[in-house]
């Protein structure tokens, strides 16, 4: 497959930036704020950060997304807006992650350009390759476990993870259950990273609890 030309995140650096990935869940606020909630987590070594907010739509979503942009423009990570590809274009965002039902990846591509990081949702090796053959930069693959933010997702097998990483060359990041219990599984999925949701956004110590996952992932990911 044609390498495409890139703009300031390269292929290697979109992979390395996969290692912590935080995805936003307003549900854990409680009296924080969401930019002080991604900003605890960008301390504590947050390196990818997606917002997701179902609820929110036109100017409030675009306020929201400008002002953790800005945030992990001052922390040098890569910043996605999930499904949105209006509100990521408008605010400047690095792009969007999509699922299997939202915009298709060819579109989010054709719309977002060259450069923009696109990820993909994945639950099989036909999916995974339809979304690379599409422009997507990194997969999205899980769950690990059992989860409480979409406990309508369904859990795969190490093995079904391993064939997924297999038959793509972008990276794969795991999602879906990961905690600081569950990350040590990791080793046995060949995954470039994980996406973490209520184990960084439900902590009471945000920045704490990214600092350990942050550990356990280094030491896991690096065997």
């Amino acid at each position: 497959m044609p390498v495409r030309e890139r703009g300031k995140w390269s292929a290697e650096a979109i992979r390395c930036a996969l290692k912590l990935y935080a995805v936003t869940d307003n549900a854990w606020l409680g009296e924080r704020t969401l930019a002080e909630c991604v900003e605890a987590a960008l301390a504590g070594g947050a390196t990818f950060v997606q917002l997701r907010d179902k609820q929110a739509t036109g100017d409030a979503l675009r306020a929201e997304a400008a002002e953790l942009l800005a945030l992990c423009r001052d922390a040098g990570v890569p910043f996605v807006v999930n499904d949105d590809v209006e509100c990521a274009l408008a605010v400047g965002a690095d792009g969007v992650h999509v699922g299997q039902d939202d915009m298709a990846c060819e579109r989010a591509r054709a719309l977002l350009g060259p450069d923009a990081i696109v990820g993909v949702s994945t639950q099989t090796v036909e999916q995974a390759r339809a979304a690379e053959a599409a422009g997507a930069d990194y997969l999205g693959v899980g769950g690990v476990t059992g989860t409480a933010t979409k406990p309508e997702a369904g859990v795969l097998a190490p093995e079904e993870f391993r064939a997924i990483v297999a038959a793509v060359d972008i990276p794969v990041v795991a999602i879906g259950g990961v905690n600081a219990a569950t990350v040590p599984c990791l080793s046995e999925l060949d995954v470039d990273g994980a996406a973490v949701v209520s184990a960084i956004f439900a902590a009471d110590d945000i920045e704490a609890a990214t600092r350990e996952l942050s550990r356990i992932i280094e030491e896991t990911l690096s065997i």
